[in-house]
């Protein structure tokens, strides 16, 4: 099967190695790739919103399947694009419709949608320019702290809590009247503050039957302890030590079934990954957000961890007989800890040469996220720059490995956390 994969980052990195390693896969082209995607298969230079081109590529390279990676072209309706084109409609594309990529695309649409099929979830209000002024009446008695969201894709950056009441206005203010966010910011959801521990969980579905991907805990914080600026993600564990069989019945009953069930019931075309996120309040799962994809480092621990050929699943969701398979975990604990450039998540430089890449072994694989080539050496093209991931029995073991490979990679500037996964492992006396 000729596949095309959509994306350049570790996520797409972690997706190509795993289906270049398929017996189904004849051949892997991914567009746009990197130097490390490019050694699973074939680096195209096509960007991932540019339909024209990949239809054109498609169609010439006679491929068979095309898995998205990122958000952005699910919720621009790439799966729309090809199931509405002749010459298209006979690829299958894994990931949702436009409409079901609203379920990241916006925050409204997801939480009326958790609201229409009683998935658990914090109380909220949306707000526009329209009501504006009842937003700002809304925060002044709201209880503490105020999560303030913008609706739609702000690059992982849309989310503010606040700690007071001004603090919530002046956000809110910045988000709506001074599009903080650009369009995406037209609109805020307010949430109620859930405290507790999160996790996310991986669902994959062919629209009507559902299976459900090893579980993972990513962290978003920049500093050590989870501290600081936000980030795209400084490294994650797999499997959660926290989410044991009993949480997960309660996972799969009260979010993923009727989540699965409701994109059936409203007719939303669904063929793809669904990223739960979740957080765990009391022993009770809330959902903070749906994501249309995989996530990121998440991928880099879950896919290690998944012993099915991930083609054949995908083909699966793609025939619709997704109930046939069975979803097969590795024992071993995964841990992943991303090696991002200096001042990330700030402004940071890119083309420093990095040295000291080491080859992939079966305890440990190097996943490029970003980087360029210049022919000669590897530079930085990213705020995050390499996500290693080990495999051990223990997850204390999968940790010290990554760490040893992440202190021993080089690059002008680098900064890695070294206390991933630190609520689950012993601190150091």
């Amino acid at each position: 099967m000729k596949v095309l994969l959509l994306g350049s980052g570790g996520r797409e990195h972690a997706l190509a190695l795993k289906i270049s390693g398929d017996p189904l896969c004849s051949h892997l082209f991914v567009a746009p790739g990197n130097p490390g995607i490019a050694q699973c298969g074939t680096c195209v230079n096509i960007g991932v919103n540019d339909f024209e081109a990949i239809k054109s590529f498609a169609i010439e390279n006679g491929i068979e399947m095309v898995v998205v990676g990122p958000e952005d072209p699910l919720v621009n309706g790439i799966f729309d694009f090809f199931a509405n084109d002749p010459a298209l409609q006979h690829i299958p594309v894994i990931g949702p419709s436009k409409e079901g990529a609203q379920l990241e695309g916006s925050k409204a649409f997801a939480k009326q949608f958790m609201m229409r099929h009683r998935v658990p979830t914090a109380s909220y209000k949306e707000f526009s320019a329209d009501n504006y002024e009842e937003g700002i009446a809304y925060l002044a008695q709201h209880t503490l702290p105020i999560v303030l969201k913008a609706d739609g894709l702000a690059a992982g950056k849309g989310v503010v809590i606040a700690e007071s009441r001004e603090h919530a206005q002046e956000e809110f203010a910045q988000m709506i009247k001074d599009a903080k966010f650009g369009d995406a910011s037209k609109k805020v959801v307010v949430e109620q503050f859930l405290s507790g521990i999160e996790l996310s969980v991986f669902v994959l579905t062919d629209g009507q039957s559902y299976k459900i991907l090893p579980t993972a805990k990513d962290y978003k914080r920049i500093g050590l302890g989870d501290t600081g600026l936000n980030t795209g993600g400084m490294g994650a564990i797999s499997p959660v030590p926290f989410a044991d069989a009993e949480f997960m019945k309660k996972v799969e009953d009260r979010v993923i079934r009727p989540t699965v069930e409701g994109l059936h019931k409203e007719q939303i075309n669904y063929k793809g990954f669904i990223f739960i996120g979740l957080i765990k309040v009391e022993g009770e799962p809330y959902v903070i957000e749906y994501n249309c994809r995989m996530g990121d480092p998440e991928t880099e621990v879950v896919m290690p961890r998944l012993k099915n050929n991930l083609l054949s699943l995908l083909k699966a969701v793609a025939d619709g007989t997704l109930a046939q398979e069975e979803i097969q975990e590795d024992e071993r604990a995964a841990a992943t800890v991303v090696i991002v450039s200096g001042g990330y998540p700030g402004d940071y430089e890119k083309g420093k040469v990095i040295t000291n890449i080491p080859g992939n072994n079966p305890a440990q694989i190097i996943f490029h996220a970003g980087t360029k080539s210049d022919g000669q050496n590897i530079l930085t093209n990213g705020g995050r720059v390499i996500a290693v991931t080990s495999l051990a029995s223990d997850l204390q073991e999968a940790l010290r490995l990554s760490k040893q490979t992440a202190a021993s990679i080089t690059f002008e500037g680098k900064y890695f956390r070294e206390d991933i996964g630190f609520e689950f492992v012993p601190t150091k006396s």
